[in-house]
C-alpha cells in the first residue's frame, strides 16, 4: 500500500513538473528590435546623447559603434515613411 502512495506522489510531482517546464519560455526573452526601437532622440540633441543613441543601436554588441554617422531611430525611420506616403 505504501508503495502504491509513494508511486502516485511521484507521478503527481512529475505531472506538476512537466507543466511548470511547458509554461516557461523557452529561448531568450529579450527582442533585440524592441530594444533598438525603444531609442529616443530629441531633435536638438548633445554630442553625447548621439553617442548613447550609437552605442544602443548596436545590441547586442556584434556590430562597432559609430557615433559619427547620425542616423534616425527605427521610430524616426517609421515616421518618414508614413509621411512620405501621405
Amino acid at each position: 500500500m505504501r508503495l502504491l502512495l509513494v508511486a502516485v506522489a511521484a507521478a503527481a510531482a512529475y505531472y506538476l513538473y512537466r507543466q511548470r517546464a511547458q509554461m516557461r519560455p523557452s529561448g531568450s526573452t529579450t527582442n533585440a528590435s524592441d530594444a533598438v526601437d525603444d531609442i529616443e532622440l530629441r531633435p536638438n540633441a548633445s554630442a553625447d546623447e548621439h553617442l548613447d543613441a550609437a552605442v544602443m543601436e548596436t545590441f547586442p554588441a556584434s556590430d562597432p559603434v559609430s557615433p559619427g554617422k547620425i542616423s534616425d531611430t527605427a521610430w524616426e525611420r517609421q515616421q518618414r515613411l508614413q509621411d512620405s506616403q501621405r
